[in-house]
């Protein structure tokens, strides 16, 4: 049987939110069954508490925003992508503030610390939600569409006029039953425009931004002096956000999804429009003797060192 999972023990980090600039302690605790992913703001009045749901999207600028009872958290995206990645259905997560930290502008540190904490299952099945009939939405030529599909596959399809893209195409398509998220999409950073800053900046946006936490680019080339992580890796990077915007759904996938030129605004849409086709949806948990299939065979092991 797929068993649900938390975190042996708690993890704390601090850093600064890439758009407020501010500085925020974060801590992940483990979470009893049925829990899910809940974002709590300790510095408030109450620790109110907002659970990691589509439905609780309040804004997509540059980002992936929750609010709920009055509290906000934004810049979710990262460590949603991170749970998904290993496999953790539940956990608690304390915020000092409106924003999880950036740290390198990736989910990799997100990973290390989990897998520093520990993984443990827990004694009730995982539920999956799996696609059963396509589903699409549409935003002039953005699209987001989800189809059947026996696994976990993403495919971005994106059009960057800049030549640090030209040697790496415009799509790549990600599928978990033969690509490891930690080795292969976790270390992705997110990436910005030096003629954009101005812009964010004015907006409230990008307060926190730096080399240290994102790949820069001026109008010719990449101002990072360590280079890329990967070749692609602003597509690999979109493919880790859209990881992040999907563990929205509440549950882990089975099915493909491609966003075409999608963002976190399109993604949540389509996370909304699946819920809300719910004859295009069915829940799935796996028992003993059934097929698995092998996406989900074994997300990490709970001894496997993050990278």
């Amino acid at each position: 049987m797929l068993k649900q999972r938390t975190l042996k023990t708690a993890v704390r980090t601090t850093g600064v939110g890439l758009h407020t600039g501010i500085k925020v302690v974060l801590n992940i605790r483990p979470a009893p069954v049925d829990s899910g992913i809940v974002f709590v703001r300790t510095d408030l009045p109450g620790a109110p508490a907002i659970p990691a749901l589509a439905g609780n999207v309040t804004d997509t600028r540059m980002s992936t925003v929750i609010e709920a009872q009055g509290a906000r958290v934004g810049t979710i995206e990262h460590l949603m992508s991170a749970f998904s990645g290993l496999g953790v259905d539940n956990a608690f997560v304390d915020v000092s503030g409106p924003e999880v930290p950036i740290l390198d502008g990736s989910s990799g540190p997100f990973v290390f610390l989990m897998q520093s904490a520990g993984l443990v299952e827990q004694a009730a099945p995982k539920r999956y939600i799996q696609v059963v009939k396509p589903v699409e939405v549409v935003q002039g030529d953005k699209v987001a569409r989800f189809e059947p599909y026996n696994g976990f596959r993403i495919t971005y399809e994106g059009q960057f006029d800049h030549p640090a893209f030209e040697k790496v195409g415009s799509s790549v398509t990600v599928d978990f039953a033969d690509t490891s998220y930690v080795r292969e999409v976790a270390r992705a950073r997110t990436f910005g425009f030096t003629q954009d800053v101005e812009m964010l900046r004015s907006q409230g946006l990008a307060l926190g931004g730096s080399l240290e936490n994102a790949i820069v680019m001026d109008e010719f080339r990449v101002l990072n002096t360590d280079g890329l992580r990967y070749a692609d890796e602003f597509l690999r990077h979109k493919i880790l956000d859209a990881v992040g915007d999907l563990y929205l759904l509440g549950h882990p996938l089975i099915g493909s999804f491609l966003g075409h030129k999608s963002g976190h605004a399109l993604n949540n849409q389509a996370a909304r429009a699946l819920l809300a086709e719910t004859s295009a949806w069915t829940w799935v948990t796996f028992g003993p003797g059934d097929r698995i299939p092998s996406a989900f065979i074994e997300p990490l092991p709970l001894s496997q060192p993050a990278f």
